[in-house]
């Protein structure tokens, strides 16, 4: 029997984290005036529309110009709003990075830099748009908050609880349309490990989409007698090493899982954690420092090894199993 924490592991509906992304901001410009959209000329692809008819003196369109765009939202918090950036998760770091870097990070702005269409369920427009690196670039930048939400339910809170926080975030989210297994009453805060399963022979800590797969891998294991621990490790930065050390402690074997670059993303993050707290038996499923391809993305899931099987394949492996 899987011990579960607020998730069904039997969800009825599929909606996708942009959109929840989407209602997060309508519903956080409806509770605050100071919060602004502003986008480049996404706007639909983001879910922004929304906001932008119910706000439109507070949304702006300023056109394929991602770098003009991160130097205006830090120009607006100076004022004391709170602009939240829109455009594709590529766009949103390594296209404008040196205007996050100076502009919003090292001024200590108040940007939140929402980015849609992350990784390799970005699907058929391929490598050039599918970025692997960003979890990576943008933890590394002092004074940036780290957000990777798991489902449709979980991104709408990560919106609303972004927009409380003082301070540069970046929120990662994505394209596909993905279980909503998060229950909508479930505690949400920044910077704080949720445990979805409890488990004693393993843990297994994943953000984003890799966390529906890990619940899924853990079901597979306990049919096997393989107890696993999930963590939804949805805020990378700050990390909640709390709670995951003792995690660690109690199952001796960590398996990390995001949709990302293996080097620099949540496993080296939760590696240094416990290399410095806690040495432990670790493994990772993550993007082995390549570049994506065009494909379904369900498909380049499993081709990456990024899927439920891969996750169970690698737990087994990583008990001598």
């Amino acid at each position: 029997m899987v011990d579960t924490h607020h998730i069904t592991l039997s969800p009825t509906e599929s909606k996708d984290t942009r959109s929840g992304f989407g209602q997060g901001l309508l519903e956080a410009g409806q509770q605050n005036d100071n919060v602004l959209g502003l986008c480049a000329d996404l706007t639909g692809s983001l879910k922004m529309n929304a906001f932008k008819d119910a706000f439109p003196e507070r949304f702006f369109q300023v056109g394929i110009a991602e770098a003009n765009m991160m130097g205006v939202a830090a120009g607006m918090t100076i004022g004391g709003k709170i602009p939240f950036t829109g455009t594709f998760a590529n766009f949103s770091t390594g296209r404008v990075y040196d205007q996050i870097r100076q502009s919003i990070a090292y001024s200590e702005k108040n940007v939140k830099i929402c980015a849609s269409h992350a990784g390799l369920t970005l699907g058929e427009d391929g490598a050039t748009h599918q970025i692997l690196e960003d979890i990576g670039m943008m933890k590394m930048l002092p004074n940036m908050t780290v957000v990777v939400p798991a489902d449709y339910e979980q991104t709408r809170q990560a919106t609303l609880a972004i927009a409380k926080h003082h301070g540069p975030v970046y929120l990662r989210f994505g394209r596909p349309k993905v279980p909503v297994f998060i229950d909508a009453e479930a505690p949400f805060e920044l910077g704080k490990i949720q445990k979805v399963i409890s488990g004693a022979d393993l843990t297994i800590a994943a953000c984003g989409h890799l966390v529906w797969e890990a619940i899924q891998a853990a079901v597979e294991l306990a049919k096997d007698g393989i107890h696993a621990e999930v963590l939804n490790v949805h805020t990378i930065k700050p990390l909640d090493e709390k709670t995951l050390i003792e995690s660690a402690q109690k199952t001796g074997h960590v398996l990390v899982a995001e949709e990302h670059q293996r080097l620099g993303g949540l496993g080296s993050s939760v590696a240094q954690c416990l290399g410095a707290n806690h040495p432990t038996a670790m493994d990772f499923v993550a993007v082995e420092d390549q570049f994506g391809e065009s494909g379904k993305p369900a498909q380049l899931m499993q081709k990456y090894g990024l899927d439920a099987a891969s996750i169970v394949r690698k737990s087994k492996a990583l008990l001598g199993k």
